[in-house]
């Protein structure tokens, strides 16, 4: 390893700070000073690291591929100065290795005291997290972490990097059918072109097409377990409503326990900017404050479980049931649904191959380094068309965002339509919608009708985002809750006239309250919701003080879960 020792990176946009000798201080009444000889290795790539490092002499260098044939020095720091980034908070195995450069002194400092002060030291645990959150940021705009290799055109390989982009996982993506490269690092690893995709972790393990949870395993962020859970408060779906009941629940006592089927943060952590959440002036992007909310509600010590989905809610001995995968149970006594939505698939001629592969439903880094610099079109009228727009059109050559409507308004937030309208790079296509998806290997352009009087144009692009409505994700209930004609949960006094279940239950439902005493519903998911990220957080919240009376007061009946016969299906 070739380091010079001169040359300490400096400090990015706040992601390298130094800490004072005050708060120096208060880090070492429980922690460990230990001198450094070059070439030590505080923490290794792919392992769980268990102590937080400050540099109070010498230098220390943060590595890419640490004794391997790819490796690369990234950053240099100097006394004052901390390592580590958002996986040490998250228990997430370290991406990087830090190798001591020049000799010195650092102190030691053990995770769970680190918690602790920045609990009681909000100046400190902002300036940390701020800087964890912006380290993880820079990792994954670099391209580091662990490699996915693979086909483009494979779902499998798309699914590894949707697990990854949406879990602000630092990786690397190697395209078969583009990166000239990636046969001869295949041969380094005895891996056939045929066997793609794999995951290639530290340069010396490798995952043969894994499963989203063997993954997570392997990279130390999975939190599930291969027992039973029992808690007081289950939480389903962990976007801003299912987070906000995790915090809340956790900090108000309850044992409390969160499941997601693929990422925190829901359709908001796919959101690239949000300019109108209250507190954050400057906007914030959906998958910080996912991030933020996972640490919070960790920090109360609510256990947030990705990924593991729901497949089944039943009644077990006066307790709900949610079953997981493998058979597996979560036994709860109350149960808070949030699993939100999922964006409609668009329904055109030609455009089945390129799902995930061209032709996509959310708008993030990940999908930007598909179709690098290309014109690029979006589709929908509201919030998230609107979201997408700005930022893609910060990395596009051209964006053309197609509406059926005359009146961008009619469904987007006005600081969005000015952003839209006037931006150089978008061009807005009022009263049309594509017809038709052309291309073979790749997308190549879209055909758009208006619906005005059916003229068609042809526009060329590499890249196409949907973003036409939602549809609740509740199929997995199977018909256990009472829900609306479009599959959303009915809650409050919708449910008085659907179902005569609450007619023993000796109290009416509380306002969030399902069909189901003791299961209530939040965010996005819940009917008449106001599909806004404030009121998810604030139902979240809100659902919590409802399950404290529930389990206070609890309703005198556990009959078995039956919907009436005149329930729609479930969505």
């Amino acid at each position: 390893m070739n380091i010079d020792v001169a040359a300490e990176t400096p400090d990015l946009h706040g992601a390298y700070p130094r800490l004072s000798d005050e708060q120096i201080a208060r880090l070492a009444t429980r922690s460990e000073r230990r001198p450094t000889q070059r070439g030590d290795v505080l923490f290794e790539e792919g392992q769980r690291v268990h102590e937080f490092f400050v540099i109070l002499a010498g230098k220390v260098a943060v590595v890419e591929g640490y004794g391997g044939r790819e490796e690369h020095v990234l950053r240099v720091h100097g006394a004052g100065r901390f390592l580590g980034e958002l996986g040490l908070l998250a228990r997430q195995a370290s991406p990087l290795t830090a190798v001591v450069a020049e000799p010195g002194e650092v102190l030691a400092v053990p995770v769970d005291w680190l918690r602790e002060v920045v609990q009681q030291d909000a100046v400190l645990g902002d300036l940390i997290l701020r800087a964890y959150l912006i380290r993880r940021s820079l990792l994954i705009g670099l391209g580091v972490g662990f490699r996915i290799v693979g086909s483009c055109y494979s779902p499998d390989a798309r699914r590894l990097c949707e697990f990854a982009a949406r879990n602000r996982l630092p990786y690397r993506w190697t395209d078969v059918e583009q990166d000239e490269h990636a046969e001869q690092v295949l041969r380094r690893f005895g891996v056939a072109p045929s066997e793609t995709p794999v995951v290639i972790l530290h340069e010396n393990v490798v995952l043969r097409n894994p499963s989203n949870a063997e993954l997570a395993e392997a990279l130390g962020s999975g939190r599930n377990t291969s027992e039973d859970i029992s808690c007081d408060l289950a939480v389903v779906g962990a976007g801003p409503a299912g987070l906000a009941a995790a915090v809340y629940g956790a900090s108000e006592g309850l044992n409390t326990t969160v499941l997601e089927s693929l990422a925190t943060g829901g359709q908001a952590g796919t959101s690239s900017r949000i300019e109108n959440y209250l507190g954050f002036p400057a906007g914030i992007s959906g998958a910080e404050l996912a991030e933020r909310a996972v640490l919070q509600a960790d920090k109360f010590g609510a256990h947030v479980n990705v990924p593991v989905a729901a497949k089944s809610l039943s009644v077990r001995d006066g307790h709900y049931a949610i079953g997981v995968e493998e058979g597996r149970d979560v036994t709860c006594r109350a149960v808070l649904l949030a699993t939100g939505v999922h964006y409609r698939r668009l329904q055109v001629p030609g455009i089945g191959p390129f799902e995930g592969a061209g032709v996509y439903y959310a708008a993030t880094l990940h999908e930007v380094r598909m179709f690098r610099s290309d014109p690029v079109v979006v589709v929908g009228g509201g919030n998230s068309a609107g979201q997408a727009t700005v930022f893609l059109a910060g990395h596009a050559e051209r964006v053309h965002l197609v509406v059926r409507e005359a009146d961008l308004g009619e469904n987007m937030s006005r600081y969005l339509v000015e952003q839209v309208e006037n931006h150089p790079r978008v061009e807005v296509m009022r009263h049309s919608e594509v017809c038709r998806v052309n291309g073979t290997r790749r997308l190549d352009s879209l055909v758009v009708k208006d619906i005005r009087d059916g003229t068609r144009r042809t526009v060329p692009t590499r890249a196409l985002f949907v973003f036409i409505g939602a549809t609740p994700c509740t199929r997995w209930l199977n018909h256990a809750i009472t829900l609306d004609e479009r599959g959303s949960v009915l809650t409050g006094s919708d449910v008085m006239g659907v179902t005569d279940l609450w007619q023993y239950a000796g109290r009416p439902p509380y306002l969030l309250e399902t069909s189901l005493p003791g299961v209530f519903a939040a965010g996005d998911v819940r009917s008449g919701s106001t599909r806004r990220v404030a009121s998810a957080v604030g139902e979240g919240a809100m659902a919590v003080r409802f399950v404290h009376e529930h389990l206070d007061r609890p309703v005198g009946t556990t009959r078995s879960l039956r919907v009436p016969a005149s329930q729609p299906a479930s969505s």
